[in-house]
C-alpha cells in the first residue's frame, strides 16, 4: 500500500521546479534590466493611436448581440462537462440537456421575435 505522502510527492517536486523557475527568471530580469526611464502611458489600439475616446459609448443593437453571444457561450460552457459524463450518467443527463438547450432555443426565438437580429 502506498503512503498518502507519495502520492503527493511529484507534485511537491514539480512546485518546487516551477517555482524556483519563476524566481529564476524574476531574477534574470531584474539583473538584466536597463535603468532607463519608463515611457509615458498611452491608449494602446494594436500599435495605432486611439480613434476614440476610452469612454465612448457603444451603440444600443450591440448588447442583444452581447447576451446572445453570451448564451451561446453558456451552452458551449455547460456542454462540455455533460459530454464527459453523459455515458456513465444515462438517460436522465440526456432529458436535462435537452431542457437546457429548450431553454436556450426559446431565448433565441424571443430575441429573434423582438427584433434583435435585425440591424436595419
Amino acid at each position: 500500500m502506498m503512503s498518502p505522502m507519495s502520492v503527493w510527492e511529484p507534485v511537491l517536486v514539480l512546485l518546487g521546479v516551477v517555482s524556483g523557475g519563476v524566481a529564476a527568471l524574476h531574477g534574470l530580469g531584474a539583473w538584466l534590466r536597463t535603468g532607463r526611464a519608463l515611457p509615458e502611458a498611452e491608449a494602446f489600439s494594436g500599435g495605432l493611436p486611439p480613434g476614440e475616446h476610452a469612454f465612448s459609448r457603444f451603440h444600443v443593437r450591440w448588447y442583444p448581440v452581447t447576451m446572445i453571444f453570451l448564451a451561446f457561450d453558456m451552452e458551449m460552457l455547460f456542454m462540455y462537462p455533460w459530454v464527459r459524463v453523459v455515458r456513465t450518467m444515462g438517460v436522465p443527463a440526456v432529458v436535462e440537456m435537452f431542457l437546457f438547450l429548450a431553454v436556450l432555443f426559446a431565448a433565441v426565438v424571443y430575441a429573434w421575435r423582438e427584433g434583435a437580429l435585425r440591424w436595419a
